[in-house]
């Protein structure tokens, strides 16, 4: 049985950093320096799922701020 083969059980914490952007980390990791956790854990795909409900702007925040002052 190759890895591939295996169903991915590990549970895993959806993490944002100052710029709104999002990632997922193992929960049983300590989430590293700049990120925080974002409210939601579980399998992979129910996190990944969480971020394409949340994140709709890919832009990082500070562009996003940028963009608005200039109109």
């Amino acid at each position: 049985m190759n890895q591939e083969d295996t169903e991915d059980t590990t549970i895993y914490t959806v993490v944002v950093n100052d710029e709104e952007q999002y990632s997922i980390w193992p929960e049983y990791r300590e989430i590293p320096y700049g990120w925080k956790a974002a409210g939601k854990t579980g399998l992979k795909h129910e996190c990944l799922e969480y971020i394409k409900e949340v994140w709709t702007d890919m832009r990082p925040l500070s562009l996003r701020k940028k963009m608005s002052e200039a109109n």
